[in-house]
């Protein structure tokens, strides 16, 4: 199975027009078209949005939808991947026959923009897979159902492409989570790891298509140590789900600085993180002082640099958030920075709980 591209995220949510909003205000994605009943979609409103080779869906239920049951159990979120391949079709026909279970059927639409087919699997927890193909890239995003406008402005914004998306899965869940991903969708396992913080530990493991255009991190918490976070997360979110999506940008100081202008709150790293960084690295060819003063993470692997923020959730479940990440050669996924992401993260579960008393 040729798995090419993440071709787009699907998010189910309560109000789609808000969620469309806050994502163009706070990142600036361009939206580009929707879609309805009076278009053709059943049971849901969908707001597409754009932003260089990131395209994102945005559905609320109108009706009879599976938006509906998945909001109501996870709250807002990702529930689909759009997984680009030569020919959806055959794709899905070759999933199901090496055991996974089938979502939707292929369908194919035709317009001005040529064709495009979707056909979907389960993938985790409640989260489908959905193959698309199509016979123009450059072309419309489901043609004859989705109404679009906005025609070039899609090369506008400071993120590229997805990166990654991590993904929490229940403890006991991981491998055999992987080893689906290897058996039925073709993603190896390039990377894992075990992470142990104070007293809580994880274990993560990361398959990737070779194509390199598709990598999900998968974790899982060590229920052995102390509850953490990601506890919490399966706890609140009831199962498996993303949380969080990964924007690659070119330039993570101006990505950074963009989205704070735009209201949007990164997790602080703390001070001494700095300090001791050019002995750990050396030059990562951004000033120590720009890091520093924007919180911005930094990691070397075998393959070069890599520098990487996270978003503060504003989820109402904080089950959601965002990284902005530049690879500056860098294949991995800074393991060093594990500890400092996850104690800042505690940080801001724990002035949630102080600002509820």
């Amino acid at each position: 199975m040729d798995i090419q591209t993440i071709d787009h995220l699907e998010y189910y949510v309560a109000d789609a027009e808000q969620t469309a909003r806050e994502l163009r205000d706070s990142f600036g994605f361009t939206m580009h078209g929707q879609g309805d009943p009076d278009t053709g979609l059943a049971g849901c409103r969908s707001i597409l949005l754009r932003q260089h080779e990131i395209t994102l869906l945005v559905t609320s239920s109108v009706g009879a939808h599976r938006a509906d049951e998945y909001v109501r159990r996870h709250g807002d979120g990702v529930a689909v991947v759009g997984l680009g391949v030569p020919d959806a079709a055959a794709a899905f026909a070759e999933a199901v026959e090496r055991g996974a279970l089938p979502v939707e059927p292929p369908m194919t639409l035709d317009g001005p923009g040529g064709r495009v087919t979707f056909a979907s699997v389960q993938g985790f927890g409640d989260v489908a897979h959905r193959f698309t193909s199509r016979e123009r890239p450059d072309g419309q995003f489901a043609p004859g159902v989705i109404a679009e406008h906005g025609a070039g402005l899609r090369g506008t914004g400071l993120l590229r492409t997805i990166d990654h998306l991590a993904i929490c899965v229940p403890a006991g869940t991981l491998r055999p989570t992987v080893e689906a991903y290897r058996e039925i969708f073709g993603l190896p396992k390039m990377f894992e790891e075990r992470i142990i913080v104070g007293a809580q530990a994880m274990e993560s493991e990361v398959v990737q298509s070779q194509s390199r255009g598709v990598t999900f991190t998968i974790i899982e918490p060590d229920t052995s140590r102390a509850p953490g976070q990601i506890d919490r997360f399966i706890a609140n979110h009831d199962g498996a789900g993303v949380q969080h999506v990964a924007f690659l940008t070119e330039d993570i100081a101006a990505g950074v600085r963009d989205c704070t202008d735009r209201g949007v709150g990164f997790l602080a790293t703390p001070e001494t993180y700095y300090d001791d960084l050019p002995g750990r690295l050396g030059s990562v060819g951004v000033p120590l002082e720009t890091l520093r003063e924007l919180s911005i993470l930094a990691d070397r692997d075998y393959a070069g640099v890599m520098l990487q923020i996270f978003t503060e959730s504003v989820h109402p479940r904080r089950t959601l958030f965002y990284e902005l990440i530049e690879r500056r050669g860098a294949r991995t996924f800074g393991t060093g920075n594990i500890k400092a992401l996850y104690e800042a993260v505690e940080r801001q579960q724990v002035a949630d709980q102080a600002a509820r008393r």
